[in-house]
């Protein structure tokens, strides 16, 4: 096995191929002979998915300056080194399905980062720096065990499509509203209570998720023309819990949905439509009764209820 990877490698290196397929071969470390010399110059893509590896190179911008795209998803890794930030020219980095803790500052450096994959990993929080991938377009931080988002993320002016499905979240920052270019937004699976009124209203925002947010009980008006899931939120109602309301009429008896719920008990007092509304008259055109002459003949209009209540 490793007389063979290092004659892929070295096959690679004269034939200064662009990219280089390292994927299934139970790596725990960086072969060594893609750090030898001086690396791999020409070198633009690395696929080295479903390895072992545990961590990165410090000297991997060195000896890979080219690369454009790096794929280690499901590997062991636990810390995107700082070294990740000298690869200047990476357009696509995939880390999902690792053992990511943290994400090191200097990911902030990577200025010409399109995609970023960071799903399924063990992050609580992102850095800031985040913010300053002004070219970022992809952002996936699904399934990890986020509180928040990163505070300077509304900074990511190219971000098209967010993922942060599966996470801790409470709420959602208001400053995402300020995402000029936001198509996508995605965070089904949290813990959401409410959303920022001013959700959906750039007219880019076309496709919102936010399905098993069980504490999520209403939307911004802005997302009514859009495309929104929501299946699974609001809590349930206990139908066994709570005494439906009914109204019969002959020897027909129709149940209200559980949803109306009765206000007050059954012994309350609670004045009939036609009484609450000739109060309301009462009051609006009082002023303007001058004379007795008035007085009686609204008197005579009004039903017996109203009466009593003059008279009182």
């Amino acid at each position: 096995m490793a007389s063979e990877l290092c004659k892929t490698i070295s096959v690679a290196r004269l034939e200064k191929h662009k990219n280089l397929f390292l994927n299934y071969r139970n790596l725990h470390h960086f072969p060594l002979e893609l750090l030898k010399d001086e690396g791999l110059q020409y070198l633009e893509r690395l696929y080295m998915k479903r390895n072992s590896l545990t961590t990165l190179p410090e000297n991997l911008a060195q000896k890979l300056p080219n690369l454009v795209e790096l794929y280690l998803h499901s590997n062991n890794i636990v810390v995107v080194p700082e070294a990740i930030g000298s690869l200047v020219k990476l357009q696509c980095l995939d880390l999902s399905d690792n053992a990511l803790e943290i994400v090191c500052p200097e990911i902030g450096r990577l200025r010409a980062l399109r995609h970023l994959r960071l799903a399924n990993n063990q992050l609580q929080f992102l850095p800031p720096e985040v913010g300053d991938l002004k070219e970022l377009q992809t952002l996936d931080i699904s399934t990890n065990r986020l509180l928040t988002l990163p505070e300077r993320l509304h900074m990511c002016l190219s971000l098209q499509y967010l993922t942060v499905d599966r996470n801790r979240l409470w709420y959602v920052p208001r400053h995402l509203c300020q995402l000029p270019s936001l198509n996508e937004l995605s965070m089904a699976g949290n813990r959401l209570a409410f959303l920022p009124l001013d959700l959906g209203r750039s007219r880019e925002l076309q496709y919102v998720y936010v399905d098993n947010n069980i504490n999520l009980k209403g939307l911004p008006s802005y997302l009514y023309n859009k495309v929104i899931g929501c299946s699974g939120c609001g809590a349930p109602i206990q139908v066994s819990e709570v005494k439906l309301l009914s109204f019969s009429s002959g020897p027909r008896t129709i149940f209200l949905p559980a949803e109306v719920k009765a206000i007050g008990t059954e012994h309350d007092h609670v004045l009939p439509l036609q009484e609450l509304a000739m109060r309301s008259l009462y009051h609006t055109y009082h002023s303007f009764l001058k004379g007795g002459q008035l007085l009686v003949l609204w008197l005579i209009a009004a039903p017996p209820s109203v009466c009593r209540l003059l008279t009182c």
